[in-house]
């Protein structure tokens, strides 16, 4: 098997916007990338969630995603997504 197409137990926090349109704080997904992650997510929560994830930046394990191609970004066993909407202030 391609070791590229392995998938990983991931936890995905959602915050704000995100937390509020996906009706829970967090929750476990298997995914190999970040784009594999956030299509899981999407059909979990069609509707507002994926409305708020288009705005939303990312974290990886405590990284920052900024512009690299979602289905660039692996996923690592136990590891963490911070799905972040855009926040008000400063």
């Amino acid at each position: 098997m391609d070791p590229r197409n392995e998938t990983a137990k991931v936890t995905v926090r959602y915050w704000a916007a995100a937390k509020a349109a996906a009706g829970v704080a967090e929750e476990p997904y298997d995914a190999a990338t970040l784009a594999d992650a956030l299509t899981a997510v999407r059909e979990r929560h069609p509707g507002e969630l994926t409305r708020v994830l288009m705005r939303c930046s990312y974290l990886v394990d405590g990284d920052p995603v900024g512009t690299r191609p979602h289905e660039t970004v692996r996923l690592a066993e136990g590891g963490t997504v911070e799905v972040l909407p855009p926040f008000a202030g400063g």
